[in-house]
């Protein structure tokens, strides 16, 4: 197999901490690309031009961490990541994507503050703002109510990313304040090898 993948991309970080985790790591080949580039490297294996994407030893590429993350799950003999059986199936991919979901429109207004001023929408921050907020407050209820605890699967993978994420590449958004919990969550699970290993650069 190979990863190929963008340092700075949540994304792809959610497929690193799996296959890290998984022990799955130390069996694919990586190949970090640029993005939105007419040159990468990426585009003849994948004309989408996103990340992550896993070329499987057949020839066969897949995208999207979700998509990755039910082909990992048959690469290994322990506890699925993202358990689709019975009710906590249901749960782990409900928590994954209220965390997929902030990733998608913090990503959205990350993008709209790169661009030059005078090419800025006012309106579409203002509603990524609103969006990532509300979302923030419903996770900072959850985790404090016992949600996105537990051995690492799938969902608490990629909440960690995303919060790790938005505070290392997304700074304008102070998303620790007014949530102690979340926040608390979010230290103590930094410290797994697995995300540490993985930090996305802060520019």
């Amino acid at each position: 197999m190979k990863l190929f993948y963008a340092e700075g991309s949540p994304y792809a970080r959610i497929v690193r901490i799996a296959l890290l985790e998984l022990g799955l790591d130390d069996k694919v080949e990586k190949e970090i690309v640029t993005l939105r580039d007419p040159e990468s490297a990426l585009l003849p294996y994948n004309p989408v031009g996103r990340v992550p994407t896993l070329q499987l030893d057949d020839g066969t590429v897949l995208t999207e961490s979700l998509l990755i993350f039910f082909y990992l799950d048959t690469r290994h003999s322990g506890q699925p990541l993202l358990p689709r059986d019975g009710s906590d199936g249901w749960i782990t991919l409900s928590r994954m994507g209220t965390a997929m979901g902030l990733i998608d429109g913090i990503a959205v207004w990350n993008r709209e503050l790169r661009r030059p001023m005078h090419e800025r929408s006012p309106g579409m921050q203002a509603l990524e703002l609103t969006r990532a907020a509300r979302t923030l407050d419903a996770l900072e209820t959850a985790v404090a109510g016992g949600a996105y605890t537990g051995r690492l699967d799938a969902a608490r993978i990629a909440l960690g990313s995303t919060l790790g994420w938005t505070e290392r590449r997304h700074r304008t958004f102070k998303w620790r304040e007014g949530h102690p919990v979340l926040s608390a969550w979010y230290d103590d699970i930094a410290q797994t090898p697995s995300f540490t290993a993985t930090l996305p650069p802060t520019v």
